[in-house]
């Protein structure tokens, strides 16, 4: 398909027309498409800016974790990651809607942009709310497998924490959300770009700040012991008044109806990333993963929720729902055609996997610097942990176009679909990952310095 862009330009001088000047633009592949500059420039500086905040996010937990609240509640360090992950179930999807909205010119109109705002705005309080309660279960039901002896206190204290958490930072991001795509509209900036790397920039770190401090609160106050029940009830409560704001919009209603299963699911595959977390972070072996989680699972979650964002409003904007364009017919492309070819999401592709290296390169010296002796800085891990981001990215950069695919073929709609089941992924596949990277650094060490000693042994009297 190509489409013509035909520019126009009146010159008047008080009420007379006095010339005008005619710009005619033909682009082949149906879409006229950012320049690799232009796209490296926007989404790298935001990109850097939510790195620094899953590095703070990271220090936090690093300290956070010795708090009494998490020694005695170690079901507290398995709910970070879905807790975390909610920004890629909730916030994401809100700011891939709204910045799909924003392209397609639907916010354009003061009224419509209302509606579509306290809509969009309701329907993530519901389903925070909601969520967080299950991650809090889902949580207990792997520390029941785990053989972990379950407390009534700490359960009720468990589930308080994960709502309110949820409920506070689901509110605090859904508005940062709103600014930042209204911002970047007027300023004529593609909030696809911008948008999700900056919720992810203080996601982690609000949401994790807040888990902190609600869960400290709550078990100062433990022998309230109406405390904790009170607030999940106060806050299921309120569900049906988000239910009425949801209504005034149709297509977000139905999402809160048919949209629950993927972000249930993605919120079960990053409470597994959280069990891995939670029986390593305490290993001496495992020294530094409170750090490193947020950033690996961050990055990797940040740059696929681009890339599907990106994918999506292509789709929206040349497509019909149920109708794939011709060069995205096959539902599992050959990975040469996601990375090496001149269309644009293969360029945008590119553009985010250059950034991998030397994005984390720059992440791992800050935190070198800041932190110092308390992580590693062997040389042999370091190259494990470059490579283990470079193969979660690559991984889960070819599934979003393979996810998105199938979701448009089925007519539904992938910024509510594939960006949840995609920053699950990232957090499970970051997880175990980087624990691996942590093992087989730690065993070429201690086989090095088993060699060492076997080599003096000999020269010993």
């Amino acid at each position: 398909m190509v489409v013509t862009q035909l520019n126009l330009e009146f010159r008047f001088q008080g009420k007379k027309l006095r010339g005008f000047s005619c710009e005619l633009t033909r682009s082949p592949h149906g879409v006229f498409p950012e320049t690799v500059f232009t796209t490296m420039c926007q989404v790298t500086v935001p990109i850097l800016l939510s790195g620094l905040g899953m590095m703070a996010a990271g220090l936090i937990m690093n300290i956070v974790q010795h708090w009494p609240v998490f020694v005695e509640v170690k079901g507290l360090l398995t709910l970070v990651p879905p807790l975390v992950g909610l920004k890629g179930n909730l916030e994401m999807t809100l700011a891939s809607r709204l910045s799909t909205a924003a392209n397609t010119g639907q916010i354009d109109d003061p009224q419509e942009k209302h509606r579509i705002i306290s809509s969009n705005l309701a329907l993530i309080q519901v389903q925070a709310t909601v969520v967080g309660l299950l991650a809090a279960v889902a949580v207990l039901l792997l520390g029941a497998l785990s053989r972990e002896e379950l407390d009534l206190a700490k359960v009720a204290l468990l589930c308080a924490s994960s709502v309110l958490t949820a409920f506070l930072a689901a509110f605090a991001l859904g508005m940062l959300m709103v600014c930042i795509v209204v911002g970047a509209r007027k300023v004529g900036v593609n909030p696809d770009n911008i948008a999700t790397p900056i919720a992810a920039s203080l996601g982690d770190l609000i949401t994790l700040s807040i888990l902190a401090l609600v869960s400290s609160f709550f078990y100062r106050h433990k022998d309230t012991w109406y405390l904790t029940p009170l607030v999940c009830i106060g806050f299921i409560t309120l569900i049906p008044l988000w239910v009425c704001i949801v209504k005034q919009n149709p297509p977000v209603m139905k999402i809160l109806k048919f949209g629950w299963f993927p972000i249930i699911l993605a919120m079960v595959i990053s409470s597994f990333g959280g069990l891995i977390l939670s029986k390593t972070i305490s290993k001496h072996q495992y020294k530094g993963m409170a750090i490193f989680t947020p950033v690996v699972c961050g990055v990797g979650g940040n740059l696929v929720a681009i890339q599907t964002s990106r994918i999506s409003t292509y789709l929206h904007i040349w497509s019909t729902p149920g109708i794939l364009p011709l060069q995205m017919k096959k539902f599992w492309p050959n990975p040469c055609s996601i990375f090496c070819t001149s269309e644009i999401n293969s360029k945008s592709a590119r553009v985010l996997l250059f950034l991998v290296i030397p994005g984390h390169l720059i992440f791992f010296y800050i935190i070198y610097l800041v932190e110092g002796q308390s992580v590693t800085n062997s040389k042999t891990f370091m190259v494990l942990y470059l490579l283990a981001g470079l193969i979660q990215v690559t991984i889960l950069l070819y599934l979003a176009e393979v996810l998105v695919r199938l979701t448009w073929y089925q007519a539904l709609d992938p910024d509510n679909h594939c960006i949840p089941y995609l920053t699950g992924l990232g957090d499970l596949l970051g997880t175990g990952l980087l624990a691996l990277c942590f093992i087989i650094s730690w065993v070429l060490r201690s086989k090095a310095e088993l060699d060492g000693i076997s080599e003096l042994g000999p020269e010993a009297p």
